[in-house]
C-alpha cells in the first residue's frame, strides 16, 4: 500500500488538533481540504480512521494509521535537521507525551525545559495508572508511566521512584487526628483527592491496614492546586516527598504508610535522534531527582 505524506499529514494535525477546521488552521489548507485528504486516505487503507465527533476520535484502524503518520513526521524532522533544510521555516516535530501531574509540577517540564532549541512538545496529563493506554493508542509517542512490562513496539526504562506520604496542615491534624490516625478518624476526615482515578489515599488506607468507610472526598485536579488544598486544612492528602511544604506534617509516620510509585519511561521502538535526546533528557533528571 502506497500512503500519500500530505493525507497522512491530515490525519496528525486533525487527530492533534481535534477537528478538520483547526487542523486547516495549522497546515494552512481549508478544511474541505483536510476532509478530502483524510477521506482519500481511508479509501486508500478501506476503513474509517475518524470519527467526525467534536473532538474527532480515531478509530482502531485510524491508530495504526496515526502511529506510522506519526513516525514519518519525526523521521522527517530528523532528516531536516541533519540536511540543514529550512524550506519549512526550521519548523521543529512535534512529540506528543503523556506524563503524570506530579512529575509534570515536579521534575518533567526542567527536563524539557533542558533541551536545546527542542521539539515542540504536546503534553498529555494523565494518572500514571493509565498514560500506557495512550502509548498503545498511538495518541503519544512515549510516557511517563507505572507500567513496567513494554507496550508492544516500545522500550521501557526504570526511572526510579516517587514517595508518597500522608500528609495535612498542623490544625487539621490537631482536630481530627488528635489521638492519631484511628480507624474512626480516617472515616470521618475530609481527603483530598487529585481525580476519579486516583487511588493512592485509598492505597494508604489499605497498606495501613485500616479499612474504613467512605471519607468526604474533595476532588483537586491540580497537581500545585492539590498541595495548597492540604495546606489551607481542607483535607488530607497523600504528598510526594518532591512537593512537601514547610506548612504540612505527617500524619501517620508508620512505615506501611509510605506509597512508593516506580516511574518507567515507554517510548516507541523508532530510530530518532530527536526521541532518542528527549528520553536522555528525562532519565537525567529523573536520576538526579527521583529515588
Amino acid at each position: 500500500m502506497d500512503f500519500d505524506l500530505a493525507q497522512l499529514r491530515a490525519l496528525n494535525a486533525t487527530v492533534a488538533e481535534g477537528s478538520f477546521e483547526a487542523a486547516a488552521r495549522e497546515l494552512h489548507v481549508t478544511p474541505s481540504a483536510v476532509s478530502q485528504r483524510i477521506k482519500a486516505l481511508e479509501s486508500a487503507v478501506g476503513a474509517v480512521l475518524v470519527q467526525r465527533t467534536k473532538p474527532v476520535r480515531v478509530t482502531e484502524s485510524g491508530q495504526t494509521v496515526l502511529r506510522l503518520a506519526r513516525q514519518i513526521e519525526i523521521l522527517a524532522a530528523d532528516a531536516q535537521l541533519e540536511l540543514g533544510d529550512s524550506s519549512d521555516g526550521g519548523r521543529p516535530a512535534s512529540i506528543p507525551v503523556a506524563v503524570n501531574a506530579d512529575s509534570l509540577a515536579t521534575w518533567m517540564l526542567p527536563a524539557l525545559a533542558a533541551l536545546p532549541a527542542g521539539p515542540a512538545f504536546d503534553i498529555h496529563v494523565d494518572d500514571q495508572e493509565h498514560t500506557a493506554a495512550l502509548l498503545r493508542s498511538g495518541t503519544v509517542m512515549a510516557a511517563v508511566t507505572a507500567t513496567a512490562r513494554p507496550i508492544q513496539g516500545c522500550t521501557s526504562t526504570l526511572l526510579g521512584t516517587m514517595r508518597y506520604r500522608p500528609r495535612c496542615s498542623p490544625a487539621f491534624a490537631a482536630r481530627w487526628f488528635a489521638d492519631g490516625p484511628t480507624r474512626a478518624a480516617l472515616g470521618l476526615a475530609p481527603v483530598i483527592v487529585f481525580d476519579r482515578k486516583d487511588e493512592l489515599q485509598d492505597t494508604y488506607l489499605r497498606r495501613a491496614g485500616r479499612p474504613v468507610p467512605d471519607p468526604p472526598r474533595h476532588y483537586v485536579p491540580s497537581s500545585a492546586d492539590f498541595v495548597r488544598a492540604v495546606e489551607l486544612g481542607l483535607g488530607w492528602g497523600n504528598v510526594p516527598d518532591l512537593q512537601d511544604g514547610a506548612g504540612l506534617v505527617v500524619f501517620d509516620p508508620a512505615p506501611a504508610a509510605v506509597v512508593d510509585v516506580p516511574l518507567y519511561w515507554q517510548q516507541w521502538q523508532l530510530q530518532s535522534p530527536t526521541l532518542d535526546r528527549v528520553a536522555a533528557a528525562v532519565r537525567d533528571a529523573a536520576t538526579a531527582t527521583l529515588r
